[in-house]
């Protein structure tokens, strides 16, 4: 897969490009559902980075004592992509919780507007003890200013 990491567009939106790979594939030749999670994963860790936040030290940080596992996720795929597609990928933030923080995703070709697959995934803050805690405050700010 290959990530072009972008700033944030106005509305927060990201814009991460993916090229299709032959292993994100089913036997097919079309996009296999479990590598556009992957492809969500990677929006999420490139949108952190839009917001300076290093996704290294989000997802899982000690000296804080916190971490931002995904506890669920959702996707609808409308069209088949397949090997060799450039796609588009648009994340913004859909919601952002007292402990928790929902990214929304759509995927559509390189250009153009037809929807392709859309989805989120929700992630929630945690203690040391994997119970659920507040949103870090200078997460909650960043990811703000990225909405």
């Amino acid at each position: 897969m290959t990530v072009q990491k972008n700033s944030l567009q106005e509305g927060g939106v990201h814009h991460t490009q993916v090229r299709v790979r032959f292993g994100d594939t089913d036997p097919y030749g079309i996009v296999y559902f479990v590598s556009y999670f992957r492809y969500c994963h990677r929006a999420i860790e490139e949108f952190l980075r839009a917001c300076g936040l290093p996704p290294e030290a989000t997802f899982k940080n000690v000296e804080e004592g916190f971490g931002l596992p995904i506890v669920e996720a959702w996707g609808r795929f409308r069209r088949p992509s397949r090997y060799g597609d450039l796609l588009r990928l648009e994340t913004r933030i859909q919601e952002i919780k007292p402990k928790a923080v929902v990214f929304r995703f759509e995927f559509y070709p390189e250009t153009g507007r037809d929807l392709l697959a859309e989805g989120n995934a929700t992630l929630v803050a945690i203690g040391s003890d994997w119970k659920a805690r507040e949103l870090p405050e200078r997460i909650k700010e960043a990811l703000t200013q990225g909405k």
